[in-house]
C-alpha cells in the first residue's frame, strides 16, 4: 500500500546548507529491514521537552539536554517550543533558549549547521517556537487558557523586543480581534505566523493566510473540527495547497484514517511532522511490530495528566515517521515531511 496523493513535488535543498554526512537509516528502518538506507537532515519545529526536561522555567542545561536526547534519536535540529505564560516568564524562557544556543556554538557541541543528529551529537537549536500567548481560550487543549492575552502589537513588542533574532515561529488564533493585523506584523518581521489553538471558520483561516500566516499548528488538535456545513480551519488547512500543516503522528493524537485523509488530500510538500513532545515524553519509544504497533500502541492513553487529557506527543519524529512507514505510508513522502519541508518552511 502506498498512501500519498498525486500532486506531490520534490523540493530542492536550500542553497548553502549541506546534507548531513551520516544517515539516520537505523532509526527509520522497520524491524524487517524493508525501509531502505538514506541520508537526510531531520528537523523538529515543535518540541516543548523530552525525557524529563522542558522549556517551562527551564535552565540552559535543560534545553541542551533536550537537544542531546533529540540528537540521540537521529533528529538534526529543533525549535524548543515555549509554553504560553506571562510575558515576563515567556521572555525569560526565550532568553534561556538563546543562551543555550550560544553555549552550543561556543563549545562546538554540534558540527556545522544541521549536521547534527544520529546519536553522537545533539540536535542544533535553531531558535524558538512560541505557542501563544495569542490563542483562543476555548481551544486551549493542554495549555493554560487563563494566561492567554489579546493579540496586540503592544503585547507582541513587550514579548519579543530584543529577542526577535531567535523567534522563528509564533502560533496565533486568527479569529481573535486584532489577530489579522498582528499576523501581518509578525510576517513583516520575518517571523512565521502559524494558526492554531483556534476556533476559526474556513473564512477566518483564509483571512489569516492572506494576512501572512504560513502554517497551521498540529492540525486537527486543539482547533475547530471539520463540519460538512463549516469546514473550519481544518478544512482550510487540507484544501489550501500553499499553507504548511504540522502533523503529530504518534499513536494517540490522530486516528490512522485521519492520517490517511491528510496524506491523500494535502500536497505532501506542505506537511511537516512534529513531535509536540513534552517533559513526560520518553526518550525512546518501544520497538515496532509489523503493522506499526509499538509498545504503547495498544494503550488508550499517551502522555496525559491526572484527568486523562493529552499533554503532548508520545514519541520523537524519527519514531513517528518509522511508524507511518510501517503503516504503509509512502517512504519518500515521509522523508520530505521530516526534512525538506521544515527546511523550506524555516528558510
Amino acid at each position: 500500500m502506498r498512501l500519498t496523493n498525486d500532486h506531490e513535488n520534490v523540493i530542492p535543498a536550500k542553497a548553502g546548507i549541506q546534507n548531513a554526512d551520516k544517515g539516520v537509516d537505523s532509526h527509520l528502518r522497520g524491524n524487517d529491514g524493508h525501509v531502505g538506507v538514506f541520508y537526510m537532515k531531520i528537523i523538529d519545529i515543535h518540541t516543548h521537552g523530552i525525557g524529563g526536561y522542558d522549556t517551562r522555567r527551564a535552565t540552559e542545561e535543560a534545553i541542551l539536554k533536550m537537544a542531546e536526547i533529540h540528537g540521540s534519536s537521529g533528529v538534526s535540529a529543533i525549535l524548543p517550543t515555549i509554553y504560553p505564560d506571562t510575558i515576563e516568564v515567556m521572555r525569560g524562557n526565550i532568553l534561556v533558549a538563546k543562551k543555550a544556543m550560544a553555549i552550543q556554538r561556543s563549545e562546538k557541541q554540534i558540527p556545522p549547521l544541521l549536521k547534527g543528529g544520529g546519536g553522537d551529537s545533539p540536535a542544533a537549536i535553531l531558535g524558538v517556537h512560541l505557542e501563544g500567548p495569542f490563542l483562543n481560550p476555548h481551544k486551549c487543549g493542554a495549555l493554560n487558557a487563563a494566561i492567554f492575552i489579546e493579540p496586540t502589537e503592544y503585547h507582541l513588542n513587550d514579548l519579543i523586543e530584543g529577542l526577535e533574532d531567535i523567534v522563528r515561529i509564533i502560533t496565533i488564533a486568527p479569529e481573535l480581534d486584532g489577530a489579522t493585523r498582528l499576523i501581518k506584523r509578525i510576517s513583516d518581521m520575518g517571523i512565521i505566523a502559524s494558526m492554531g489553538h483556534s476556533d476559526a471558520t474556513y473564512s477566518e483561516a483564509e483571512t489569516g493566510f492572506h494576512a501572512g500566516a504560513r502554517g497551521i499548528t498540529h492540525i486537527f488538535n486543539a482547533m475547530r473540527g471539520f463540519h460538512h456545513r463549516e469546514p473550519g480551519i481544518v478544512g482550510f488547512g487540507l484544501l489550501n495547497q500553499d499553507i504548511f500543516i504540522e502533523v503529530i503522528a504518534d499513536p494517540f493524537h490522530l486516528n490512522p484514517k485521519t492520517l490517511e485523509l491528510i496524506f491523500r488530500t494535502k500536497k505532501t510538500d506542505r506537511i511537516i511532522l512534529v513531535s509536540d513532545s513534552v517533559k513526560g515524553t520518553p526518550p525512546s519509544f518501544p520497538p515496532f511490530t509489523k503493522g506499526g504497533k509499538g509498545g504503547l500502541e495498544g494503550k488508550t492513553q499517551g502522555v496525559v495528566d491526572s484527568s486523562g487529557r493529552l499533554q503532548g506527543g508520545a514519541m520523537t519524529i524519527t519514531e513517528s515517521s518509522r511508524r507511518l512507514i510501517e503503516l504503509g505510508f509512502d517512504e519518500d513522502a515521509i522523508k520530505k515531511c521530516l526534512s525538506k519541508n521544515p527546511e523550506m518552511y524555516l528558510a
